[in-house]
């Protein structure tokens, strides 16, 4: 039987961004490239869209924790939280590098942000691409959907009913 691996958070840091393009592109190239995109027009293209987007992460959630997440120490992929919210956890994404994915790490740590909410009443609800293979997963974990945007689904996992005595 396998070791389960050591899962950590830890806050990025700039010299991290390299890892964190790399965690951006992985989960885009495959997209691209399907579609017919020669491989020497992606690349400029992904490192505009990195960009882009890690820009406006940060500036529409500056309270948000940016975390790298490890793996037995080795970086293995970003996870950004939103915890700042009255009503919610908000999961800004999550990502592993294809070598971590389907081994279990995401769904430990979305068990563990599930956890973290249901001991402060809070649901936690993620934004997912349609086509998401991650989707599966969300609903194995009692994620629902609660809005549709037309590219992304809105999804929950509610917060605990609590009883009145």
């Amino acid at each position: 039987m396998a070791d389960t691996p050591r899962i950590q958070l830890r806050a990025w840091q700039d010299a991290d961004l390299p890892l964190l393009k790399e965690v951006f592109t992985s989960t885009r190239w495959d997209e691209f490239i399907n579609a017919g995109m020669p491989p020497e027009q992606l690349r400029p293209l992904m490192d505009q869209q990195f960009h882009a987007q890690h820009t406006h992460y940060h500036k529409s959630w500056p309270q948000a924790d940016y975390d790298i997440i490890l793996v037995d120490g080795d970086p293995a992929g970003r996870l950004y939280v939103d915890r700042d919210r009255r009503t919610e956890l908000r999961i800004i994404d999550i990502a592993l590098l294809p070598a971590f994915r389907n081994r279990g790490i995401g769904s430990k740590l979305l068990r563990g942000l599930i956890e973290e909410a249901n001991a402060v009443g809070k649901a936690v609800r993620i934004h997912v691409e349609h086509n998401n293979p991650a989707l599966n997963l969300y609903n194995r974990l009692g994620f629902k959907h609660i809005d549709d945007t037309g590219v992304y689904y809105l999804m929950e996992h509610p917060a605990p009913q609590t009883t009145q005595v």
